[in-house]
Parts: C-alpha cells; structure tokens; sequence
C-alpha cells in the first residue's frame, strides 16, 4: 500500500516522497493505521526497519489538525543521539506544516529549552533525564498532551531510565495514547507495556534477534595484536567506505581512532567521554561523509540512522548476542545492503559462538591471503569451514580513501 493510502496528511505524503522513501516499509504499512485509529500502540521491529516514521507520520498527521501553541506529542529515547536524529526527521517531514518542535537534552543550557517549552512548541523528544528535570522546574507544560511514544523501550530499560519513565508518566495525562516501540521485547518490557498502556494493539515486524537479509556478514580470525593492522589493510582497499567501526570500552575507542588517524584516515569518535558539543559534530562529518570512518561504542548501536554506511566492523566481539544484532543494524537500512565484518580473536571464540547459536548458523571465514597475520593463530583458526571456499579477499576493492582527519575539536596532538 502506498503512502497516499495510510491516511496521512498530503503535505507530509509529499515530504516523504521528496526525501526519497518511494513505498511504505512493513512495520510503517502496519503501525501508520493502528496510530491514526487512536488506540495505544506496542511495536516490535528489527533495527533499520523505519520505526521513526512510523510513529512520526501519524503523529505528525493528527497534530497537523490540532491548535497550535501546545505541546501535544512527546518522544522519551535513550540517549542524546537519537533524540537529535528523531528531530532531524521531524523537521524534514513536517516541512511546510509550521508545526515546531524542541530538543531536550542534558549536556546542553537550560535556556533555550526553557524557552522553547514554554513557548508552547507542538512536538518535543527528549532523553528522560532531562525532561524530568524541566517537569520539576515547572518549565514543561503537558497539559494539553494527546501523544506519547516510547522508543527504544528495550535500551532505555538497559540504562535504568525505568524510575524516571514512570515518574514521567505519572505527571501526564491519564487521557492520552501511548506507543511504545522497541527492537526486542524482553519480559521487563511486556510488564511495562502492560502498566503504562491501556489495551495497545501490537504488531511485529521480523524475528526477534534475527539479522536482516541485506547484511552480508563475514569474520576475520586474527590474533588480537593484529586487529589494528588487519582493520587498516583493509580500510586501503575499500573504495569511497563508510565505515562504523565499534569497540567494547571508551579507551579502545580513543585509541584506535588515534590509530587510524595516524594512518591518515579522516575519523570521529563515538563515545560517552565526548562532550555534548563533540558527539554532535562527530555525527555531522560522519552522516556528511566528510570523514570515512567512525569509532564507537554501543552508543551508537541502536536506532541511529546513517544511511550511507557501507561496512560495520566490529573490532571487538560483543558480550551479547543482541549487541551484535543492533550493530550490524547501522548497515543495510532501508533496503540498502552493506557489509558486516567480525574481527575475533582465538580468546574472542566463545562469545562468537553464543552469536552464532543465537542466529542459527555459522558466519563464513575468511583469510586474507596478502596480509602478514603473524604469530599467535594455527592452521585450525585460519583454515574456512569446509562448506565455505577458500576466499582471496574477495570482499576488498582497490582504493583506498584518505581525507583529512577530524578528532573531535582541533588537530590531534
């Protein structure tokens, strides 16, 4: 069905379509009417599946309708990316509809969210932190709130935003509809669908902690002292990549950036001991593709929307089988496709196997014939399985792309 069908204000149809989505993604064909019927809402999709639309172009629709000069739609999500993204695509599918909207977050002044919300802004999204903190300050008038959404429900119980989700909640109106949109349902997730919302219809779009078709995903055994050398290699050959690249701690982070800086790769850095103001212009050259490469950790697994990325690699092996899944999630979005690459260690095996059991079937290996591993592996770990062909680095273009680095303010030192 296409959008000009769902119910969705014209204006927006048109926005849509300019913005270059052609037809409705399943969890958008699916959630976009249950949203308009007005009944509270609990969605499951698997990650790059197009979830903010499917709650913004409903909600979008109905406040199109309503007065302005009241905050009418709330958006809670997990960290300051994603709110700031969820107000990206807000701004680009309202265009024309003079709704407004404010971003509240922490790591920022207060006065100009004070400002916004007190002027009575008709959408706001925000981390839950920091709206409480304008909740009890009195800046934050929901009076006339019609529209609540939840997103990442799933990270957001993760962090422990649970006690301020519900004292959140506590001070909206009871008459009001609820969605709530999360990538898994855990059970701690279904007993606070079951609180906070009243007889939600419920969809689900894919298997749970399944993987979607578009990512080809490939591992690389190598010992773990050559992680770094094997990752350079192969950012020289790719032509024109657009790579995420995660790692498990903050140090790891900041020092393969460092590394890849020294190669002479343009690189971001992605992590909680960057400054708000950082973490916002790390996710502008990257999103612009002014710099090749970003460094990261989880923080930038769920719900982030780069529609560009080429490659997820992950440098260190995730510690859960639903990390990997949301990972590789940043890559082939929309249709797209896009490369997966595991680099792991002989000590990094068994948390690949727990990835491994959880999708149901075993990566491809793949060795590199022109690259030097070193000491530190056997045949055994090098050799494919024996229902995989043995590769020549079939995966690696000539090209490599050097562009001026970028190391969050100023030159690395």
């Amino acid at each position: 069905m296409p959008f000009h069908q769902l119910g969705l204000a014209p204006t927006l149809v048109q926005n849509v379509l300019k913005l270059g989505y052609k037809t409705p993604s399943p969890i958008q064909s699916q959630a976009i009417p249950m949203v308009l019927s007005g009944r509270d809402l609990v969605a499951t999709a698997q990650t790059g599946t197009g979830k903010t639309a499917a709650f913004l172009l409903p909600l979008l629709t109905k406040l199109i309708e309503k007065p302005r000069g009241k905050t009418g739609a709330l958006v809670l999500t997990p960290t300051r990316e994603l709110a700031n993204q969820i107000e990206t695509v807000f701004r680009e599918i309202s265009s024309g509809t003079k709704l407004r909207s404010a971003l509240i977050v922490g790591g920022v002044p207060y006065f100009a969210q004070e400002r916004a919300l007190r002027s009575g802004v008709e959408f706001v999204v925000a981390t839950p932190g920091r709206f409480l903190d304008h909740l009890g300050r009195g800046t934050a008038n929901m009076s006339a709130l019609q529209m609540l959404v939840l997103d990442e429900a799933d990270q957001m119980f993760d962090m422990g935003f649970l006690p301020d989700l519900k004292r959140i909640i506590a001070r909206l109106p009871a008459t009001r509809q609820t969605l709530l949109f999360s990538a898994t349902m855990p059970p701690e997730i279904a007993r606070l669908s079951k609180e906070m919302l009243k007889n939600p219809q419920t969809t689900q779009v894919g298997e749970q902690g399944k993987t979607v078709d578009s990512v080809s995903q490939t591992v690389y055994p190598v010992p773990a002292h050559r992680k770094s050398a094997l990752l350079l290699h192969m950012l020289e050959q790719w032509e024109k990549p657009s790579v995420l690249v995660f790692t498990r701690t903050k140090h790891g982070a900041k020092k393969l950036a460092g590394t890849i800086f020294d190669a002479g790769h343009g690189v971001a850095e992605l992590h909680s001991n960057r400054s708000p103001t950082q973490r916002t212009k790390a996710m502008q050259v990257f999103r612009s593709g002014t710099v090749p490469v970003m460094v990261a950790t989880n923080i930038a697994a769920r719900g982030l929307d780069v529609r560009h990325i080429t490659h997820v690699v992950n440098f260190d092996v995730p510690g859960a089988p639903e990390e990997y899944v949301h990972r590789i999630g940043r890559t082939g979005r929309a249709g797209d496709t896009g490369d997966s690459l595991v680099l792991v260690s002989p000590e990094e095996n068994s948390l690949l196997n727990r990835i491994e059991r959880q999708l149901g079937q075993r990566l491809p290996r793949k060795h590199l014939d022109d690259f030097d591993y070193s000491v530190g592996m056997s045949r055994k770990d090098l050799a494919p399985p024996r229902d995989q062909p043995s590769t020549n680095g079939a995966m690696i273009t000539k090209g490599g792309v050097k562009k001026k680095a970028y190391r969050g303010q100023g030159k690395r030192r």
